[in-house]
């Protein structure tokens, strides 16, 4: 299992959602860290990050370093890649 580290960003970008969507994505990305590479998509710009979670209708964009996922933005798919 990966460690997840969230960044101040992606604190911010979680404190504006709704409750049940904060829920849902903290329960994906820890089933998810088990074995990122099979649900993760690689970014073409890694302008941002590396790399994507889809969940839902938002995205999770992170890096992988070693065995730790660091999770450094989370939004609606719309927004996001602006």
């Amino acid at each position: 299992m990966y460690e997840i580290i969230v960044t101040k960003r992606a604190e911010k970008d979680l404190d504006k959602l709704d409750v049940n969507i904060k829920s849902t994505i903290g329960r994906k990305i820890k089933e998810y860290s088990y074995n990122p590479f099979v649900y993760a998509k690689k970014l073409a710009d890694p302008k941002i990050g590396s790399y994507r979670f889809r969940i839902g209708d938002h995205r999770v964009i992170f890096d992988i370093d070693g065995n730790k996922i660091i999770v450094l933005r989370v939004g609606h798919r719309k927004d996001i890649y602006k």
